[in-house]
Protein backbone atom coordinates (compact mmCIF):
# COMPACT_ATOMS: atom_id res chain seq x y z
CA UNK A 1 0.00 0.00 0.00
CA UNK A 2 1.49 3.43 -0.74
CA UNK A 3 2.37 5.75 1.68
CA UNK A 4 0.81 8.71 -0.55
CA UNK A 5 -3.01 9.74 -1.65
CA UNK A 6 -1.79 11.26 -4.40
CA UNK A 7 1.49 12.68 -6.08
CA UNK A 8 2.11 16.46 -7.84
CA UNK A 9 4.43 17.08 -10.55
CA UNK A 10 5.93 20.57 -10.75
CA UNK A 11 6.70 22.27 -7.74
CA UNK A 12 5.86 25.93 -9.38
CA UNK A 13 2.61 28.21 -8.29
CA UNK A 14 0.24 25.49 -9.41
CA UNK A 15 1.69 22.58 -8.39
CA UNK A 16 2.39 23.80 -4.63
CA UNK A 17 -0.85 25.15 -4.47
CA UNK A 18 -2.84 22.00 -5.92
CA UNK A 19 -0.79 19.95 -3.13
CA UNK A 20 -1.74 22.20 -0.09
CA UNK A 21 -5.58 22.17 -1.20
CA UNK A 22 -5.39 18.64 -1.66
CA UNK A 23 -3.51 18.23 1.80
CA UNK A 24 -6.47 20.28 3.42
CA UNK A 25 -8.59 17.38 2.90
CA UNK A 26 -6.62 14.97 4.30
CA UNK A 27 -4.84 13.62 1.81
CA UNK A 28 -1.34 12.20 1.74
CA UNK A 29 0.51 14.06 -0.99
CA UNK A 30 3.83 13.93 -2.46
CA UNK A 31 4.83 16.93 -3.88
CA UNK A 32 7.80 16.15 -6.90
CA UNK A 33 10.03 19.16 -8.73
CA UNK A 34 12.74 18.29 -10.30
CA UNK A 35 15.21 21.18 -9.30
CA UNK A 36 16.77 21.21 -5.95
CA UNK A 37 14.07 24.21 -4.40
CA UNK A 38 10.62 25.06 -5.64
CA UNK A 39 9.27 27.86 -6.88
CA UNK A 40 12.23 29.27 -9.13
CA UNK A 41 10.30 30.62 -11.60
CA UNK A 42 7.75 32.56 -9.24
CA UNK A 43 10.83 34.04 -8.14
CA UNK A 44 11.09 35.98 -11.55
CA UNK A 45 7.49 36.89 -12.78
CA UNK A 46 6.46 40.76 -12.27
CA UNK A 47 10.26 41.35 -12.25
CA UNK A 48 10.73 39.82 -8.91
CA UNK A 49 7.60 40.88 -6.98
CA UNK A 50 5.83 38.51 -8.05
CA UNK A 51 2.36 39.95 -9.34
CA UNK A 52 -0.27 37.82 -7.44
CA UNK A 53 -3.09 38.37 -9.43
CA UNK A 54 -5.30 41.02 -10.56
CA UNK A 55 -8.03 42.54 -7.95
CA UNK A 56 -11.10 42.13 -10.31
CA UNK A 57 -14.04 39.74 -10.75
CA UNK A 58 -14.08 36.64 -12.14
CA UNK A 59 -15.96 37.58 -15.16
CA UNK A 60 -13.16 40.69 -15.92
CA UNK A 61 -10.24 37.53 -15.59
CA UNK A 62 -11.81 35.58 -18.55
CA UNK A 63 -12.73 38.94 -20.63
CA UNK A 64 -8.71 38.95 -20.23
CA UNK A 65 -7.87 35.58 -21.35
CA UNK A 66 -8.18 35.66 -25.16
CA UNK A 67 -7.19 31.62 -25.13
CA UNK A 68 -9.39 29.26 -24.35
CA UNK A 69 -11.32 31.53 -21.47
CA UNK A 70 -14.52 30.23 -21.42
CA UNK A 71 -12.82 27.08 -20.67
CA UNK A 72 -12.07 28.45 -16.90
CA UNK A 73 -15.80 29.29 -16.51
CA UNK A 74 -16.00 27.54 -13.45
CA UNK A 75 -12.52 27.39 -12.08
CA UNK A 76 -12.61 31.03 -11.92
CA UNK A 77 -15.76 31.71 -10.19
CA UNK A 78 -15.47 28.86 -7.47
CA UNK A 79 -12.11 30.44 -7.23
CA UNK A 80 -11.85 34.21 -8.18
CA UNK A 81 -9.14 36.39 -7.19
CA UNK A 82 -10.51 37.40 -3.84
CA UNK A 83 -10.06 34.03 -2.77
CA UNK A 84 -6.33 33.84 -3.28
CA UNK A 85 -6.02 37.63 -1.83
CA UNK A 86 -7.66 36.39 1.34
CA UNK A 87 -5.33 32.92 0.95
CA UNK A 88 -2.31 35.05 1.08
CA UNK A 89 -3.30 37.61 3.45
CA UNK A 90 -4.47 34.94 6.09
CA UNK A 91 -1.18 33.06 6.02
CA UNK A 92 1.20 35.97 6.55
CA UNK A 93 1.69 37.65 3.28
CA UNK A 94 -0.24 41.35 3.19
CA UNK A 95 -0.84 42.61 -0.15
CA UNK A 96 -1.37 45.86 -2.14
CA UNK A 97 -2.90 46.73 -4.95
CA UNK A 98 -1.43 49.02 -7.57
CA UNK A 99 -2.59 50.66 -11.10
CA UNK A 100 -4.04 48.34 -13.07
CA UNK A 101 -5.12 46.43 -10.76
CA UNK A 102 -2.38 44.19 -10.05
CA UNK A 103 -1.46 42.60 -7.04
CA UNK A 104 1.54 42.39 -5.07
CA UNK A 105 3.19 41.77 -1.90
CA UNK A 106 3.44 44.87 0.21
CA UNK A 107 7.32 43.54 0.62
CA UNK A 108 7.88 43.85 -3.06
CA UNK A 109 9.44 40.76 -2.57
CA UNK A 110 8.20 37.70 -4.80
CA UNK A 111 10.32 35.63 -1.67
CA UNK A 112 7.62 36.48 0.03
CA UNK A 113 4.99 34.58 -1.55
CA UNK A 114 6.88 31.48 -1.94
CA UNK A 115 8.10 31.83 1.45
CA UNK A 116 3.89 31.73 2.31
CA UNK A 117 3.40 28.63 0.06
CA UNK A 118 6.50 27.05 1.98
CA UNK A 119 4.95 27.23 4.71
CA UNK A 120 1.50 26.35 4.02
CA UNK A 121 3.13 23.10 2.60
CA UNK A 122 4.89 22.19 6.05
CA UNK A 123 2.12 23.15 7.75
CA UNK A 124 -0.13 21.03 6.05
CA UNK A 125 2.44 18.11 5.83
CA UNK A 126 2.59 17.88 2.36
CA UNK A 127 6.22 15.67 1.30
CA UNK A 128 8.36 17.74 -0.80
CA UNK A 129 10.86 15.65 -3.14
CA UNK A 130 13.44 16.46 -5.34
CA UNK A 131 12.88 14.02 -8.45
CA UNK A 132 12.34 13.97 -12.34
CA UNK A 133 9.45 12.44 -13.14
CA UNK A 134 9.86 10.48 -16.82
CA UNK A 135 6.10 9.01 -16.91
CA UNK A 136 3.01 8.37 -15.58
CA UNK A 137 1.95 5.07 -14.52
CA UNK A 138 -1.56 3.65 -15.84
CA UNK A 139 -3.14 0.62 -15.05
CA UNK A 140 -7.00 0.04 -16.59
CA UNK A 141 -7.52 2.93 -17.66
CA UNK A 142 -6.45 4.99 -14.62
CA UNK A 143 -3.29 6.35 -13.13
CA UNK A 144 -1.74 5.08 -10.18
CA UNK A 145 1.46 6.80 -9.68
CA UNK A 146 4.59 7.58 -11.16
CA UNK A 147 7.94 6.60 -12.45
CA UNK A 148 10.94 8.68 -11.60
CA UNK A 149 14.36 8.47 -12.62
CA UNK A 150 15.35 6.44 -9.86
CA UNK A 151 11.74 4.75 -8.72
CA UNK A 152 8.18 3.90 -9.35
CA UNK A 153 6.21 5.56 -6.73
CA UNK A 154 2.32 4.01 -6.14
CA UNK A 155 -0.54 6.85 -5.60
CA UNK A 156 -4.56 7.06 -6.06
CA UNK A 157 -4.04 9.99 -8.40
CA UNK A 158 -1.55 12.41 -9.68
CA UNK A 159 -1.75 15.80 -10.72
CA UNK A 160 0.56 17.48 -13.67
CA UNK A 161 1.59 20.91 -13.00
CA UNK A 162 4.70 21.12 -14.64
CA UNK A 163 4.26 24.41 -16.53
CA UNK A 164 4.70 25.17 -20.05
CA UNK A 165 8.56 25.82 -21.84
CA UNK A 166 9.03 29.45 -21.02
CA UNK A 167 12.48 30.02 -19.19
CA UNK A 168 13.72 26.41 -19.36
CA UNK A 169 16.39 27.27 -16.95
CA UNK A 170 13.81 27.25 -14.51
CA UNK A 171 12.54 23.87 -15.18
CA UNK A 172 10.19 24.49 -17.36
CA UNK A 173 11.24 22.71 -20.60
CA UNK A 174 8.23 20.51 -21.69
CA UNK A 175 8.29 17.64 -19.86
CA UNK A 176 4.48 17.14 -18.83
CA UNK A 177 3.66 17.35 -21.94
CA UNK A 178 5.86 14.39 -23.05
CA UNK A 179 3.89 12.75 -20.52
CA UNK A 180 0.36 13.63 -21.56
CA UNK A 181 1.18 12.59 -24.98
CA UNK A 182 2.16 9.25 -23.99
CA UNK A 183 -0.72 8.65 -22.28
CA UNK A 184 -3.20 9.86 -25.22
CA UNK A 185 -3.62 13.56 -24.80
CA UNK A 186 -3.37 16.10 -27.40
CA UNK A 187 -0.88 18.86 -27.23
CA UNK A 188 -1.25 22.02 -28.94
CA UNK A 189 2.18 23.11 -29.93
CA UNK A 190 3.35 25.35 -27.50
CA UNK A 191 4.95 28.89 -28.65
CA UNK A 192 5.69 32.46 -26.89
CA UNK A 193 2.77 34.32 -25.26
CA UNK A 194 3.62 37.82 -23.58
CA UNK A 195 6.51 37.98 -25.14
CA UNK A 196 8.27 40.99 -26.94
CA UNK A 197 8.07 41.24 -30.94
CA UNK A 198 10.88 41.53 -33.57
CA UNK A 199 10.61 44.32 -36.39
CA UNK A 200 11.59 45.14 -39.72
CA UNK A 201 14.06 47.81 -40.56
CA UNK A 202 16.25 50.17 -38.02
CA UNK A 203 13.83 52.70 -36.86
CA UNK A 204 13.66 50.70 -33.39
CA UNK A 205 17.05 49.75 -32.95
CA UNK A 206 17.81 53.62 -33.37
CA UNK A 207 15.75 54.27 -29.95
CA UNK A 208 16.69 51.63 -27.81
CA UNK A 209 16.42 51.97 -24.37
CA UNK A 210 13.16 54.49 -25.40
CA UNK A 211 10.54 54.04 -22.53
CA UNK A 212 7.14 55.36 -23.56
CA UNK A 213 4.80 55.66 -20.61
CA UNK A 214 1.03 56.88 -22.19
CA UNK A 215 0.89 55.58 -25.85
CA UNK A 216 -1.94 53.91 -27.91
CA UNK A 217 -1.26 50.65 -29.49
CA UNK A 218 -2.61 49.12 -32.01
CA UNK A 219 -1.75 45.80 -33.83
CA UNK A 220 -3.00 45.42 -37.06
CA UNK A 221 -3.05 41.95 -39.39
CA UNK A 222 -2.32 42.11 -43.31
CA UNK A 223 -6.16 43.35 -44.24
CA UNK A 224 -5.48 46.10 -41.99
CA UNK A 225 -8.03 44.38 -39.15
CA UNK A 226 -7.17 45.55 -35.66
CA UNK A 227 -6.38 42.86 -33.88
CA UNK A 228 -5.89 43.99 -30.14
CA UNK A 229 -5.49 47.77 -28.92
CA UNK A 230 -4.36 49.02 -25.73
CA UNK A 231 -2.88 52.25 -23.70
CA UNK A 232 0.23 52.03 -21.67
CA UNK A 233 3.98 51.06 -21.86
CA UNK A 234 6.33 50.47 -24.20
CA UNK A 235 9.70 49.87 -24.72
CA UNK A 236 11.88 50.14 -27.95
CA UNK A 237 14.75 47.27 -27.58
CA UNK A 238 17.65 46.13 -30.10
CA UNK A 239 15.57 43.67 -31.82
CA UNK A 240 12.22 45.51 -32.00
CA UNK A 241 9.41 46.54 -29.11
CA UNK A 242 8.70 45.27 -25.56
CA UNK A 243 6.61 46.66 -22.68
CA UNK A 244 3.63 45.65 -20.79
CA UNK A 245 1.11 46.90 -24.11
CA UNK A 246 3.54 45.13 -26.66
CA UNK A 247 3.40 42.10 -24.50
CA UNK A 248 -0.17 41.86 -24.63
CA UNK A 249 -0.84 42.55 -27.76
CA UNK A 250 1.69 39.36 -28.67
CA UNK A 251 -1.32 37.36 -27.72
CA UNK A 252 -3.18 37.94 -30.90
CA UNK A 253 -0.26 37.97 -33.47
CA UNK A 254 -1.28 35.69 -36.01
CA UNK A 255 0.62 35.47 -39.57
CA UNK A 256 2.53 37.63 -41.58
CA UNK A 257 2.21 41.24 -42.64
CA UNK A 258 1.11 42.24 -39.31
CA UNK A 259 1.79 45.93 -37.92
CA UNK A 260 1.97 48.27 -34.41
CA UNK A 261 0.48 51.26 -35.11
CA UNK A 262 1.35 53.68 -31.98
CA UNK A 263 -0.47 56.84 -31.29
CA UNK A 264 2.14 59.08 -29.84
CA UNK A 265 0.27 61.66 -28.51
CA UNK A 266 -2.88 60.07 -27.58
CA UNK A 267 -4.05 62.62 -25.35
CA UNK A 268 -4.36 65.30 -28.12
CA UNK A 269 -6.60 64.45 -31.98
CA UNK A 270 -5.10 65.94 -35.03
CA UNK A 271 -6.21 69.34 -35.02
CA UNK A 272 -4.68 69.91 -31.40
CA UNK A 273 -1.77 68.17 -32.06
CA UNK A 274 -1.31 70.20 -35.40
CA UNK A 275 -1.50 73.63 -33.29
CA UNK A 276 0.76 72.21 -30.73
CA UNK A 277 3.56 71.71 -33.37
CA UNK A 278 2.91 75.07 -34.99
CA UNK A 279 3.46 76.91 -31.76
CA UNK A 280 6.70 74.88 -31.10
CA UNK A 281 8.23 75.67 -34.62
CA UNK A 282 7.37 79.42 -33.96
CA UNK A 283 9.19 79.52 -30.75
CA UNK A 284 12.10 77.77 -31.97
CA UNK A 285 11.68 79.38 -35.93
CA UNK A 286 15.37 80.09 -35.88
CA UNK A 287 16.51 77.05 -34.73
CA UNK A 288 16.75 73.05 -36.58
CA UNK A 289 14.28 70.80 -37.15
CA UNK A 290 16.87 68.71 -35.17
CA UNK A 291 16.16 71.26 -32.15
CA UNK A 292 12.66 72.56 -32.60
CA UNK A 293 11.09 68.90 -31.35
CA UNK A 294 12.58 68.52 -28.17
CA UNK A 295 9.38 69.93 -26.27
CA UNK A 296 7.58 67.35 -28.07
CA UNK A 297 9.76 64.21 -28.83
CA UNK A 298 12.08 62.52 -26.48
CA UNK A 299 15.90 63.39 -27.96
CA UNK A 300 16.21 59.85 -29.06
CA UNK A 301 13.36 59.85 -31.49
CA UNK A 302 13.64 62.96 -33.28
CA UNK A 303 16.42 61.80 -35.90
CA UNK A 304 13.97 58.54 -36.51
CA UNK A 305 11.00 60.84 -37.02
CA UNK A 306 12.53 63.08 -39.54
CA UNK A 307 14.47 60.33 -41.40
CA UNK A 308 10.84 59.03 -41.78
CA UNK A 309 9.54 62.43 -42.70
CA UNK A 310 12.79 62.99 -45.08
CA UNK A 311 12.95 65.87 -43.35
CA UNK A 312 16.71 67.33 -42.89
CA UNK A 313 17.47 67.50 -39.38
CA UNK A 314 19.42 70.97 -40.30
CA UNK A 315 15.94 72.41 -41.97
CA UNK A 316 15.19 75.68 -40.08
CA UNK A 317 12.12 75.31 -38.71
CA UNK A 318 10.08 78.46 -40.36
CA UNK A 319 11.30 76.37 -43.70
CA UNK A 320 8.96 73.63 -42.63
CA UNK A 321 6.12 73.23 -45.67
CA UNK A 322 2.19 73.20 -44.46
CA UNK A 323 2.95 69.60 -45.84
CA UNK A 324 5.47 68.01 -43.98
CA UNK A 325 3.76 69.52 -40.99
CA UNK A 326 0.76 67.68 -41.59
CA UNK A 327 2.92 64.69 -42.30
CA UNK A 328 4.50 65.10 -38.71
CA UNK A 329 0.94 65.18 -37.35
CA UNK A 330 -0.09 61.75 -39.35
CA UNK A 331 3.53 60.36 -38.07
CA UNK A 332 3.26 61.08 -34.09
CA UNK A 333 -0.64 59.88 -34.10
CA UNK A 334 -0.33 56.37 -36.07
CA UNK A 335 3.86 55.70 -36.09
CA UNK A 336 3.54 52.25 -38.00
CA UNK A 337 6.05 49.58 -37.09
CA UNK A 338 6.45 46.45 -39.28
CA UNK A 339 6.24 42.99 -37.27
CA UNK A 340 8.75 40.58 -38.30
CA UNK A 341 7.79 38.31 -35.66
CA UNK A 342 8.09 36.60 -32.00
CA UNK A 343 11.15 36.39 -29.89
CA UNK A 344 12.17 33.05 -29.04
CA UNK A 345 9.87 31.13 -26.64
CA UNK A 346 12.28 31.19 -23.99
CA UNK A 347 12.25 34.43 -23.67
CA UNK A 348 8.42 34.82 -23.09
CA UNK A 349 6.71 35.22 -19.91
CA UNK A 350 4.10 32.76 -20.46
CA UNK A 351 3.47 29.81 -23.03
CA UNK A 352 0.92 30.00 -25.72
CA UNK A 353 -0.24 25.89 -26.19
CA UNK A 354 -0.26 22.67 -24.41
CA UNK A 355 -3.04 20.17 -23.34
CA UNK A 356 -6.34 20.26 -25.43
CA UNK A 357 -8.86 22.03 -23.31
CA UNK A 358 -11.84 19.42 -24.85
CA UNK A 359 -9.33 16.80 -23.30
CA UNK A 360 -9.74 18.13 -19.97
CA UNK A 361 -12.87 18.42 -17.30
CA UNK A 362 -13.37 22.33 -16.53
CA UNK A 363 -14.98 21.59 -13.07
CA UNK A 364 -12.75 19.18 -11.66
CA UNK A 365 -9.01 19.86 -14.02
CA UNK A 366 -9.42 16.19 -14.37
CA UNK A 367 -8.40 14.33 -17.85
CA UNK A 368 -11.21 12.75 -20.04
CA UNK A 369 -8.73 9.99 -21.40
CA UNK A 370 -7.49 8.80 -17.80
CA UNK A 371 -9.57 8.77 -15.03
CA UNK A 372 -7.41 10.12 -12.10
CA UNK A 373 -4.91 12.26 -13.77
CA UNK A 374 -5.61 15.77 -13.23
CA UNK A 375 -3.49 19.48 -14.88
CA UNK A 376 -3.21 22.87 -13.28
CA UNK A 377 -1.36 25.85 -14.56
CA UNK A 378 0.20 26.70 -16.94
CA UNK A 379 0.72 22.86 -18.80
CA UNK A 380 -3.08 23.65 -19.85
CA UNK A 381 -3.71 25.27 -23.38
CA UNK A 382 -4.97 28.95 -21.50
CA UNK A 383 -3.04 32.13 -21.65
CA UNK A 384 -4.10 35.37 -20.68
CA UNK A 385 -2.35 39.03 -20.97
CA UNK A 386 0.21 40.58 -18.45
CA UNK A 387 -1.40 41.70 -15.18
CA UNK A 388 -1.87 38.85 -13.00
CA UNK A 389 -4.02 37.45 -14.85
CA UNK A 390 -1.69 34.16 -15.60
CA UNK A 391 -1.28 33.21 -11.66
CA UNK A 392 -4.73 33.85 -11.32
CA UNK A 393 -5.63 31.16 -13.87
CA UNK A 394 -2.77 28.99 -11.93
CA UNK A 395 -4.24 29.39 -8.78
CA UNK A 396 -7.76 28.55 -9.71
CA UNK A 397 -6.79 25.53 -11.91
CA UNK A 398 -4.86 24.42 -9.25
CA UNK A 399 -7.95 24.93 -6.74
CA UNK A 400 -10.35 22.82 -8.96
CA UNK A 401 -7.72 19.92 -8.77
CA UNK A 402 -6.90 20.14 -5.83
CA UNK A 403 -10.82 19.81 -4.20
CA UNK A 404 -11.45 17.11 -6.85
CA UNK A 405 -8.86 15.01 -5.71
CA UNK A 406 -9.99 15.65 -1.90
CA UNK A 407 -13.01 14.84 -2.63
Amino acid sequence: MSSFDGIIIGGGPAGMFAAIIAARQGKRVLLLERNDRLGKKLLITGKGRCNVTNDCTAQEILQNTPRNGRFLFSAMNAFPPERIKAFFEENGCPLKTERGNRVFPVSDRAQSVLETLQNCLRRSRVTVKTARVKSILVEDGRACGVQTQQEAIRADWVILATGGVSYPTTGSTGDGYEMAKALGHTVVAAEGSLVPLETAGQDCQDMQGLALRNCGVKLLNAKGKVLYKDFGELLFTHFGVSGPTVLSASCHLKGEGCRLIIDLKPALDDSKLDDRIRRDLEVYKNRTMENALTDLLPRSMIPVVLRRLEIGPDLQANSLTKQKRRALVELLKAYSVEITGKRPVAEAIITSGGIKVSEIDPKTMQSKLVSGLYFAGEIIDCDAYTGGFNLQIAWATAYAAGMAVGE
